[in-house]
């Protein structure tokens, strides 16, 4: 089984990132069920702005967009800003609208049979919506989201530290981000076992 963790940290390699964090304890958790995880910092690539999956020369989506359905779990992780995911967020969701309408040789949605969770941090309140806009959107593409298959990480209201800069409320970030690594390789497993039908004609 493959995951792949999507990085939309503002901040291009080789910066910290506080999301890029957070998102590794759930991929060590991946990897402890026998997962293959691999990761893309977005930021990196040059993702242009459509809703098309490839948008012509120059475009790295394509690229990415290989390593997402090569992957059985996606897990889209994001700070948070102004209350909202963080504009690159935004573009990898409005890239992946495309395979809203992809299908397969078996004429079902590119997304059906995989499974999907979310990772956000951030030093602001917020959390609780951009889960529930980045779920929202994976859903409407055709992912299903297991129960509890989120971790985030909140300063709360305010200005404070980042994630890195303190340990508070780390425990209960990462035993969260274990339980939503345990609950996606669990839905993930049976998919694989019993397929979605495909969509009602």
């Amino acid at each position: 089984m493959r995951a792949l963790v999507v990085n939309c940290t503002l901040k291009p390699s080789p910066a910290t990132s506080n999301t890029e964090a957070l998102a590794a304890v759930v991929a060590d958790a991946l990897r402890g069920h026998g997962v293959d995880v691999d990761g893309v910092r977005a930021a990196d690539h040059d993702i242009r702005p459509g809703v098309s999956s490839d948008e012509g020369d120059g475009d790295a989506w394509p690229a990415i967009r290989e390593r997402v359905l090569a992957a059985d779990i996606l897990v889209i992780a994001t700070p948070t800003w102004l209350g909202q995911p963080s504009s690159v967020c935004k573009r990898v969701l409005e890239r992946m609208d495309a395979m809203i309408s992809e299908t397969g040789d078996d004429g079902r949605p590119v997304a059906y049979d995989r499974v999907a969770g979310v990772v956000v941090t951030g030093n602001e309140d917020g959390a609780h919506n951009v889960i529930s806009d980045v779920a929202g959107a994976l859903i409407d593409i055709g992912y299903t989201i297991p129960a509890q298959a989120w971790t985030y990480w909140n300063r709360g209201p305010g200005p404070g530290p980042s994630y890195l800069e303190t340990d508070e409320g780390h425990e209960w970030s990462h035993t969260t981000g274990r339980t939503a690594a345990a609950n996606l390789v669990a839905v993930a497993r049976a998919l694989r076992a019993a397929p979605l039908p495909p969509p009602l004609s």
